[in-house]
């Protein structure tokens, strides 16, 4: 059962820690909308399809917004109480710094169960959502996202382009040009027209078009044998007017989450990765594998060429290249640097192909450790957070947020430096996702160690006096005014 001091602890961390998490997830959800805005405004979705895309988007930021916010509240928890000097009066009662963090140290950990949890077992589920959802939103309702100059296909059985849109609604075009799809045993059509209009149709399965002063060309060869079809004239009509309906129920009524992309390793729990990684692994052998085998029969190939030449009667001495004619050691020279250049133009290939594939096999692994470690994060976050609330024994929102906005910035910026390094293959992914941990564990364990020992770690005075010496030493002493 808690005792008081503890429910007081727990309830006093509580309290910023929700208000926080909302501010925070908040802030990145504003991030995914600005990054993602141009993918699903103009679609014709309604409000409560965005606020689900949003949802499902947002999911995946609590593995980020989490550790935040625990650093931020250990901060601020922690300086009230020494602010209030409630710390002190906990000291004086003879309770250790050590018994006033246990209690949250267990929420703590109870929080990094949870998110492990949450991270293997929800996250990927709703990422998967989040992806189809976005490949359906991009594939449906192409009447109202129609780019200038670019030919279109997502309406059904045509190719359109139109060379401008403009209008309040973009409901003007011009230049268009419009094609129905068809074998080539099936009648052609094509439409071209200088101007058009996009109007409200009865029926919402159906794009109307209105276009003026333009030509239909047809050409009826279906059924047709090739000499029928050289005989066939072309016919071109040309209208003032011309109305098209284009059936789009088939873009309109598609399942905007149904699911169409199911192999993504993100959307796959921890031990289903382990799978992933183990079949990656053997595809990439066996990549490495042919390429090594094509570069060692390209390299051996001009000396299979050598032999098959001793073979037939080349001189098996060797020569010395100073022995020969000028002409005759010159086209040796430019066939071996020939050969050079040639293998040296193959390895650069060979490595640009190399990159994706090293890529790929690095996001999935850290990815995967991602999982555990974001956990591990909560708990040196909250060693940090705590040790440096008691230190500078500050509360409210103004220098505590300074410093956990520092702390966690490092952290994003170490996060996103060695991934980058991982991606390349100079370092282990495996490594490349638990070295941020690494760097900040013993960061945590000496800012906990100052706490515990009531070091002042912020006090100038301190390291002005450590200092002294060394600044004495190179800076030059003045004398007194009066003797000079």
């Amino acid at each position: 059962m808690l005792k008081k001091l503890d429910q007081y602890i727990i309830k006093t961390f509580f309290g910023p820690f929700f208000f926080i998490f909302s501010v925070l997830f908040f802030i990145f959800i504003v991030n995914i909308i600005w990054i993602q805005l141009g993918q699903f405004m103009g679609k014709g979705l309604s409000y409560w399809e965005i606020l689900k895309l949003l949802f499902y988007l947002g999911v995946s930021v609590v593995s980020m917004v989490l550790p935040l916010t625990i650093l931020l509240s250990s901060i601020m928890t922690f300086g009230e109480f020494g602010e209030r000097y409630e710390l002190a009066a906990m000291k004086a009662a003879g309770i250790s710094l050590t018994r006033v963090m246990m209690p949250l140290f267990v929420v703590v950990a109870i929080l990094s169960a949870m998110l492990f949890f949450f991270s293997n077992n929800i996250i990927p589920d709703f990422q998967k959502k989040a992806r189809n959802m976005l490949y359906n939103i991009a594939a449906t309702k192409p009447a109202l996202n129609f780019t200038p100059g670019q030919f279109i296909d997502q309406i059904p059985n045509y190719l359109v382009k139109f060379d401008k849109i403009y209008g309040e609604n973009g409901e003007n075009i011009e230049g268009v040009f419009v094609h129905k799809k068809a074998s080539a045993f099936e009648n052609q059509q094509s439409i071209v027209a200088q101007k058009g209009k996009f109007v409200q149709a009865d029926n919402k399965n159906y794009l109307k078009l209105v276009l003026y002063n333009g030509y239909i060309f047809d050409e009826n060869v279906a059924n047709m044998d090739y000499n029928a079809r050289l005989k066939q004239p072309d016919q071109a009509i040309k209208f003032d007017t011309l109305t098209s309906h284009f059936d789009i129920s088939e873009v309109i009524n598609k399942a905007i989450e149904k699911e169409q992309i199911t192999d993504d390793y993100r959307f796959q729990t921890f031990n289903q990765l382990n799978k992933t990684i183990v079949k990656t692994k053997k595809e990439n052998t066996q990549t490495f594998s042919n390429m090594n085998d094509e570069m060692l029969i390209q390299g051996n190939s001009y000396i299979g060429y050598i032999d098959k030449a001793k073979f037939i009667g080349t001189p098996k001495e060797q020569f010395k290249l100073d022995t020969l004619k000028k002409d005759k050691r010159m086209d040796i020279l430019y066939s071996a640097f020939s050969k050079l250049e040639t293998q040296r133009k193959v390895a650069e290939n060979k490595e640009t192909e190399l990159t994706p594939v090293i890529k790929n096999y690095s996001k999935i692994v850290i990815y995967q450790q991602r999982i555990i470690s974001y956990s591990f994060t909560c708990m040196i976050f909250f060693m940090i957070g705590a040790s440096l609330g008691s230190i500078i024994r500050k509360g409210g929102m103004g220098l505590p947020v300074v410093i956990a906005i520092v702390i966690f910035i490092i952290f994003y910026v170490m996060n996103l430096s060695i991934e980058n390094f991982a991606w390349t293959g100079k370092i282990n992914p495996k490594l490349a996702a638990w070295l941020p941990n690494l760097i900040l564990l013993p960061f945590g364990v000496w800012m906990t160690y100052k706490a515990l020992t009531d070091s002042q770690l912020f006090d100038i005075e301190k390291y002005r006096t450590f200092f002294k010496p060394l600044i004495n030493r190179f800076s030059k002493k003045k004398e007194h005014q009066r003797y000079q």
